[in-house]
């Protein structure tokens, strides 16, 4: 600028000037430069101003939560819109894990939250696993999907910090645990408070006043029925959390889900197996892909003997006649977790794993079962084929075995339907299986895998896409 100034000035320039003149005469060239070129001006005035604000945003330190939990999605990547995670006061989730003390009887709720939901390292499968793969291994309790979900939803790619941009709205109430550690009291007002208060919280959010709630989704990490008591409260099991009003337009992902009700959708139980990498991935398909399987068929399971003529008493007596055939684990001798050897050796050793209902129509040991890469056989249509649409392939037969159980109680044989199928129909059905693994499990890592879409993957997508869709169909009528 000083030599610009220097070029154009009138005056004689001296060494022996005051100083008050010297700057007076420079401020005179400018502005006759100004007056005569105000278009390079302008452009240089705006250039600067451009530079100023690039070193200046460059230079400020971002949030580290930002950094880690908030990733910039890459242009084209959220197209069905994005998703704002409401930050709920603490006695909704961190306190509810803070403070699980396994006050519930069966001491499952400190073990759905360790380790961000996935559970203690499952050591006693390393003589099972390839060396490899047992890191990838964990005991996972069924009812930690809540966690296991919110912690993804902090790192999603179409995460947005900004509600007024977004499309979806994500609720991380953890209603199983606050639920939970009640059901097993005779106490409905206290099953519901916690429900009550988050319901209330959410109703006070202008973006639920927008919308009424039907841009909004949660997770509930037990069955729907945990959530849905029915008739007599003083009577009834569970919180009446998905019959209070407010819950009317609320999509809930739930491990079961009610018959032909919309707002429900079934997502897969947590399963023992979080895959690092795509490549764990692969590795994990080729090794149940190869393994040979020496039995026909098994069962794990525990026969319920409050329960008369109970099914899975009489799946353990035709397993225990058939036993060069079927391979059963007693849960009533060992445990049935899938991080115990037992089962999951039953599991990778069969071609076909019996899957009746369990304490409701569904069982964790379905998603076990596939994992392994063993043909599910079902009893109950509710099981799986009606639960989990979004997860499982369009024909059951592709991947499944269907036998009523009203015939197995009529006297049909399990093994004799079981061997009519050829090897190759058995390859093929089992082929299907393992090509549907990634969408049975839950990776490890908070953003996800590389290119492969796991379970939340699917749901996440999946719900993006109804609220699209609900979105069209009220623009055509406004």
């Amino acid at each position: 600028m000083v030599s610009i100034s220097g070029h154009l000035s009138t005056e004689p320039q001296t060494l022996n000037k005051p100083k008050t003149l010297e700057i007076k005469n420079m401020f005179d060239s400018i502005r006759a430069h100004v007056a005569l070129h105000p278009c390079f001006w302008l452009f240089m005035a705006v250039f600067v101003i451009q530079i100023v604000i690039v070193f200046v945003t460059c230079g400020l330190p971002l949030s580290p939560s930002l950094q880690q939990i908030s990733p910039a999605p890459a242009a084209g990547d959220c197209n069905s819109g994005e998703v704002y995670v409401y930050d709920l006061p603490a006695m909704f989730n961190k306190e509810l894990t803070d403070n699980c003390n396994d006050s519930d009887p069966y001491n499952w709720r400190c073990q759905a939250v360790s380790n961000d939901g996935f559970g203690r390292r499952a050591t006693e499968l390393a003589g099972i696993l390839p060396e490899n793969l047992a890191p990838a291994w964990y005991k996972t309790n069924q009812f930690s999907s809540e966690i296991l979900f919110h912690n993804r939803m902090l790192s999603h790619k179409c995460r947005t910090l900004d509600p007024e941009s977004a499309t979806a709205f994500y609720i991380p109430f953890y209603a199983g645990l606050a639920v939970g550690k009640y059901l097993w009291i005779q106490n409905h007002t206290m099953r519901d408070r916690d429900c009550e208060m988050l319901l209330r919280w959410v109703q006070d959010q202008p973006f639920w006043k927008r919308s009424n709630g039907w841009d909004h989704f949660i997770t509930l990490g037990r069955i729907i029925w945990d959530f849905r008591r029915l008739n007599n409260p003083e009577l009834g099991w569970g919180s009446s959390f998905v019959n209070m009003p407010a819950m009317t337009n609320v999509t809930r992902f739930t491990i079961e889900r009610a018959p032909s009700e919309y707002l429900d959708v079934g997502v897969p139980y947590p399963t023992g197996f979080h895959p690092r990498s795509d490549d764990d991935v692969s590795q994990w398909q080729e090794f149940v892909r190869n393994r040979n399987r020496t039995s026909l068929y098994c069962f794990v399971g525990m026969a319920r003997g409050d329960i008369k003529n109970d099914f899975r008493g009489l799946l353990l007596s035709e397993c225990a006649n058939e036993s060069d055939s079927c391979r059963a684990v007693g849960c009533s001798e060992t445990r049935c977790s899938i991080g115990y050897s037992e089962s999951l050796e039953a599991f990778l050793s069969s071609d076909f794993c019996l899957q009746p209902r369990g304490d409701s129509y569904t069982r964790r040991s379905t998603f076990d079962c596939m994992v392994a890469g063993s043909i599910p056989v079902f009893f109950w249509n509710r099981t799986a084929y009606n639960q989990y649409e979004w997860f499982l392939p369009v024909e059951p037969e592709s991947y499944s075995v269907y036998i009523d159980h009203y015939d197995v109680r009529n006297g049909t044989s399990i093994k004799g339907v079981l061997e009519r199928y050829s090897r190759e129909e058995v390859r093929r059905m089992r082929e299907r299986v393992i090509e549907y693994i990634p969408k049975f499990v839950y990776a490890k890592p908070s953003e996800g895998l590389e290119s492969i879409r796991d379970a939340f993957d699917v749901a996440i997508d999946g719900v993006f896409k109804r609220f699209k869709g609900q979105r069209q169909i009220e623009n055509m009528y406004n």
